[in-house]
């Protein structure tokens, strides 16, 4: 029996779990992205690039105990690859524009803008950390890093997000 790509021992493969799986974790994926890269435009690349790799690698993926886990950390992985080779510098990034004096500035806006103060490593970190509320032994799997450098890590990035952001909470009330 022919089992060459895209066949199996049992027929076609199929990709309906795939399809299924990329429909319910694409959103989750999105959101975790943009926290990563700070625009929409890089986080869509970021996603399909991501979905991309799990869809070449369906098999081991689908099987795995938890494939949304396994994607988080393609995703995590992928962006850090990507920065360390400098792509996300090379290509277009439009900066925020100041705010305008005697406005308030969004605190989605202003969060966005002390995240991309941070270190790649470092963003990726307190995104996973806080935003996706993984735990930190979890962190430092998928970062391949110590646990200690994870606390060290996020400890100091949230002193400088404190830093950086002041007084925007304020902003959040008014919203």
């Amino acid at each position: 029996m022919n089992t060459g790509p895209g066949r199996s021992a049992t027929g076609p493969m199929t990709t309906e779990g795939f399809e299924e799986f990329a429909r319910a974790s694409q959103g989750r994926l999105y959101r975790t992205a943009y926290l990563l890269c700070g625009n929409a435009e890089n986080a869509r690349d970021l996603t399909q690039t991501t979905l991309a790799k799990l869809f070449q690698h369906w098999r081991r993926v689908g099987a795995a105990e938890s494939p949304h886990a396994y994607a988080r950390t393609v995703l995590t992985r992928t962006y850090l690859a990507e920065r360390r080779r400098r792509l996300r510098d090379f290509l277009a990034h439009v900066p925020l524009d100041p705010p305008v004096a005697g406005t308030s500035p969004e605190l989605t806006v202003t969060l966005l803008s002390a995240l991309a103060e941070l270190p790649p490593r470092a963003r990726a970190m307190v995104v996973l950390r806080y935003w996706e509320d993984l735990s930190v032994d979890t962190v430092a799997s998928l970062m391949r890093c110590s646990e200690s450098t994870v606390k060290s890590q996020c400890s100091r990035s949230l002193a400088r997000l404190r830093d950086h952001l002041g007084d925007a909470h304020v902003y959040a009330d008014h919203a």
